[in-house]
């Protein structure tokens, strides 16, 4: 097995930016959902609530920061460094640094309300819950429950064969790999092997695995048209349903020894 595809995703809910590389820390690869978008009283503002989220890009740029691009508009976003802190609603996170007035200004016109951008200055301030398979001392940026998230092609493979089974053959039902958000894509072995792991090598960096991913209805939003639809929930919810809630791929936590760095490359190995 070998990796296809590496995906980062600065702003979280935001495009996601291919990478030939991702460069690795203890809570995930470098820059990856460092920044997020909040509403009213803290609370943190996603695709799921704000899909044209998924339209935003946010590039890393030189000195640190990121620019934000959106129909056509670009903002260029220093990181905040002594900017005020705000609360935030996010899980074991009150805090995070406020990106501005200008960055507000962009937010809030993407999602039609008011609403500001943050950045988590520092990652090792929020830990990996336990009830989602962390253990003491790890910690995550901004990703909802842990550092990073690898999807199987030949899962992927098996669940659009399932919703072929369901699906109009006039109108055939596409499930794009990127519904999922993964950071790592590999072609794959047997289809959900990777439920199994307890640890698997990637290039010459070695991973724990933390669960498998729990899916919600973000996963129903087609990312290029931003239409949703039942799937791939509904079929999940028949093949790979167990404790309430339905699962595709899953979270690793990578072992960098003395904290790193580590880096992962497009057609490093993958060992389990």
């Amino acid at each position: 097995m070998r990796i296809e595809e590496l995906w980062r995703y600065p702003l979280k809910s935001g495009r996601g930016l291919a990478c030939s590389e991702l460069e690795l820390e203890p809570w995930g690869a470098v820059g990856d959902r460092r920044w997020a978008v909040i509403g009213a009283e803290g609370k943190k503002v996603t695709g799921r609530e704000a899909p044209e989220l998924l339209r935003v890009a946010a590039v890393p740029i030189d000195g640190g920061g990121i620019e934000l691009e959106y129909a056509g508009r670009r903002l260029a976003v220093p990181t905040p460094a002594a900017g005020p802190l705000v609360e935030v609603n996010f899980s074991r996170l009150p805090k995070a640094t406020d990106a501005g007035d200008d960055a507000a200004a962009f937010v809030t016109d993407v999602i039609g309300h008011e609403a500001r951008l943050v950045w988590q200055a520092d990652p090792t301030a929020r830990s990996v819950n336990p009830g989602n398979g962390g253990l003491d001392g790890e910690t995550l940026s901004l990703a909802d429950a842990g550092p990073l998230l690898l999807a199987s092609r030949a899962s992927l493979a098996q669940l659009q064969e399932w919703v072929a089974e369901t699906s109009s053959p006039i109108e055939p039902v596409e499930i794009s790999i990127r519904r999922f958000r993964p950071n790592i894509v590999i072609d794959g072995d047997e289809p959900f092997a990777e439920d199994g792991w307890s640890r698997v090598r990637i290039g010459e960096v070695d991973f724990r695995f933390q669960q498998i991913c729990d899916r919600c209805v973000f996963t129903t939003i087609d990312p290029d048209t931003l239409a949703r639809g039942p799937e791939p929930i509904r079929t999940l919810a028949r093949h790979r349903k167990w404790d309430g809630k339905t699962w595709f791929g899953i979270r690793l936590v990578p072992l960098l020894g003395d904290g790193g760095p580590g880096t992962i490359r497009v057609g490093d190995p993958v060992r389990p």
